[in-house]
C-alpha cells in the first residue's frame, strides 16, 4: 500500500465519525437517541436506507456475480421498487396513524403486548446472528485485501477496531449521527464505483459494448436457470424480488427504523421510492464494473482467469490495478459498507429492546439508578458486544454455517408477513391464534430451509418468504377451527315462524 492510500483511508476513518457527529448535534433524551428528533430530510434517510440494505457483501459479491451471469442484479432492483410502492401506499399509512418506535407497535395496538413482544423478540434474534455473521463475513475480504498490500491485523483486531468505531458515533450522536454517517458513506463506495467502471470503460477497446451485448452479458434476468432456485429469473427476481422488499421495508425494524423518523408521510414515501432507485443506481454500476472485468479477461471463468473464487475478482482488481488514492479510497468504501449496516443495526435492536420491551428496561434502569437515556446507550453496548462474540463464534464454523447464518433472517420474514398482513386484512383474526401460529411457523421455517432443497440446491430466499407466508395463515386457520370446535359459538336466536 502506497502511503497515499494509508493517508487517504486514516483521513476518512479520523473525519467521517466527527462530521457525522457535528451534523446530528446533541442528543438530550431517549426519544433523540432513537427517533433523531423526526425532523431529517428524506434525501439522508434514502441514503441511510441504501447503506443499511448493502454491506461489504454487497460491494464485493455484486461484481463477482455480474462476471458470471450479467447485470441480474439490476433485474432483482425493478423488484424491490415494486415491492417498496407496496410498503409506501399499504404499510407506511399505518405507521403514520400514532407516535411508534419500533415497527411492532403497531402489532402490539392491534393485538396486544404479547404478539408485539414475541415479533420483536423473532427480530432481535435472527438480527442478531444474520449481522453476526455478515459481519464477520465481510471482515474476511477486507483482511485479505490489507494481507495483499502488506498490512497484517488479526481478525479480532479488525473486527474489534471495526466495532469501536461504529460504536463511538452510535452512542454519541445517536440515529442522527447513524443517518448522517450512512450518507456519507454511501456516497463515498458509489463514488468508488462509478470510479472503477469508468476506469474499465475508458481502457476497454473499441466494441466492448456490442461484445457484451452478444454474449449476453446485458440481459437483466438469467433465463433457463431452475425457478426454485435462482433469484434471478424473471418471475424470482420481479415477483420474489418485490415481495422480500415488501418483508424487509415493511416489516422489519431494521428498515422500518428511518421512515419512523421522518417528518410526514410524504417524507417517508420519498425516502422509501428514492431507495429503491439508489440501490438500482448501485447494482447498475458494481454490475458494470463486473461485465467489464470478464471483457477486459476476454471471458475467462473466475477458475480460468485465476481467481479462487467469484468473490474474489473484485477485490484482485482494486489491490493490483487501481491507481495509488482511488484504491484506498476503495478500501475506505469497503469499511464504510461493513459500518453502514453495522450502526444501523445497533440503532434498530437498541429501539427495539427500549420500545417493545418497555416495562422490563425500565425496572433494570432503576436497579443500576441511570436516566432513560444512560440506559438506552447502555443497551447499545451490549448488542455491540454481543455482535462481535457472535462473530467470534462463526470464525470457527464451517461454510454451511456461514451460509445457514446469512439465511437465518428469512426464516422470520415470511411469518412476520404474514402476521402483518393477517392483521391489516382480516379484521377477525385474533391474538389467540395469530400468536400460537407465529411462534410455530418461525421454527418451521428454520427447518424448510435446512431440509428443502428441490433440484439437490437451497430454496431460493424469495420462495422462503412465500412458504412462511402460506405456513402462518395455515397454522393460523388449523389453530382458528380447533378453537372454534372446543369453544363454539352460541347460536343465534332464531324469531319463532308466525
Amino acid at each position: 500500500m502506497s502511503l497515499t492510500d494509508l493517508l487517504v483511508m486514516l483521513a476518512y476513518l479520523a473525519a467521517m465519525p466527527v462530521v457525522a457527529l457535528m451534523l446530528a448535534g446533541r442528543q438530550s433524551s431517549p426519544t433523540a437517541y432513537l427517533e433523531g428528533h423526526r425532523d431529517l430530510p428524506w434525501w439522508a434517510l434514502c441514503l441511510s436506507l441504501v447503506a443499511t440494505e448493502t454491506s461489504t457483501l454487497t460491494v464485493i459479491s455484486v461484481p463477482g456475480i455480474a462476471y458470471g451471469s450479467g447485470m441480474v442484479f439490476v433485474g432483482l432492483a425493478l423488484g424491490y421498487l415494486v415491492g417498496r410502492a407496496i410498503v409506501a401506499w399499504w404499510f407506511l399509512p399505518l405507521y403514520q396513524q400514532g407516535h411508534m418506535l419500533s415497527a411492532y407497535d403497531w402489532l402490539g395496538q392491534r393485538f396486544g403486548p404479547t404478539m408485539q413482544r414475541l415479533a420483536s423478540a423473532t427480530f432481535l434474534t435472527t438480527r442478531l446472528l444474520a449481522e453476526a455473521v455478515r459481519l464477520f463475513a465481510g471482515m474476511l475480504p477486507l483482511a485479505t485485501m490489507l494481507a495483499a498490500l502488506h498490512i497484517h491485523l488479526p481478525q479480532p483486531v479488525l473486527l474489534g477496531g471495526i466495532m469501536l468505531l461504529t460504536l463511538f458515533y452510535t452512542v454519541c450522536g445517536g440515529l442522527r449521527a447513524v443517518v448522517w454517517s450512512d450518507s456519507i458513506q454511501f456516497g463515498l463506495y458509489l463514488f468508488g464505483a462509478t470510479a472503477c467502471a469508468l476506469l474499465l470503460w475508458h481502457g476497454a477497446p473499441a466494441g466492448t459494448w456490442h461484445s457484451l451485448q452478444q454474449a449476453g452479458r446485458l440481459h437483466l434476468f438469467a433465463h433457463g436457470a431452475p425457478l426454485l432456485n435462482s433469484p434471478f429469473t424473471p418471475l424470482a427476481a420481479l415477483a420474489g424480488g418485490a415481495l422480500l422488499s415488501v418483508a424487509s421495508h415493511g416489516t422489519d425494524q431494521l428498515m422500518v427504523q428511518r421512515v419512523l423518523a421522518a417528518r410526514s408521510l410524504r417524507d417517508a414515501r420519498l425516502a422509501l421510492m428514492g431507495s429503491a432507485l439508489g440501490v438500482g443506481v448501485l447494482f447498475a454500476l458494481l454490475s458494470l464494473t463486473g461485465v467489464l472485468l470478464w471483457a477486459r479477461n476476454g471471458g475467462l471463468t473466475p477458475a480460468q482467469a485465476g481467481y479462487a473464487s467469484p468473490d474474489a475478482i473484485f477485490p484482485a482488481y482494486i489491490v493490483h490495478d487501481l491507481p495509488p488514492g482511488l484504491r484506498g479510497l476503495m478500501l475506505a468504501g469497503i469499511l464504510a459498507a461493513t459500518m453502514g449496516s453495522l450502526s444501523a443495526t445497533l440503532s434498530a435492536m437498541t429501539a427495539a429492546s427500549v420500545g417493545d420491551f418497555a416495562p422490563l428496561c425500565a425496572r433494570a434502569a432503576r436497579r443500576l439508578r441511570c436516566s432513560a437515556l444512560g440506559f438506552a446507550r447502555l443497551v447499545s453496548v451490549v448488542w455491540a458486544c454481543a455482535l462481535v462474540a457472535c462473530a467470534g463464534l462463526f470464525a470457527h464454523a464451517s461454510q454451511s454455517a456461514i451460509l445457514l447464518g446469512l439465511s437465518i433472517a428469512a426464516c422470520g420474514y415470511g411469518p412476520m408477513l404474514g402476521t402483518f398482513v393477517a392483521g391489516m386484512a382480516t379484521p377477525r383474526v385474533q391474538a389467540r391464534t395469530l400468536a400460537p401460529a407465529f411462534a410455530l411457523s418461525v421454527p418451521c421455517m428454520v427447518w424448510a430451509m435446512l431440509a428443502l432443497r428441490p433440484n439437490g440446491h437451497p430454496l431460493a430466499f424469495a420462495w422462503l418468504i412465500v412458504l412462511g407466508v402460506i405456513l402462518l395463515f395455515g397454522l393460523a386457520g388449523l389453530l382458528h377451527i380447533m378453537h372454534l370446535s372446543r369453544y363454539p359459538l352460541p347460536a343465534r336466536n332464531r324469531r319463532p315462524k308466525s
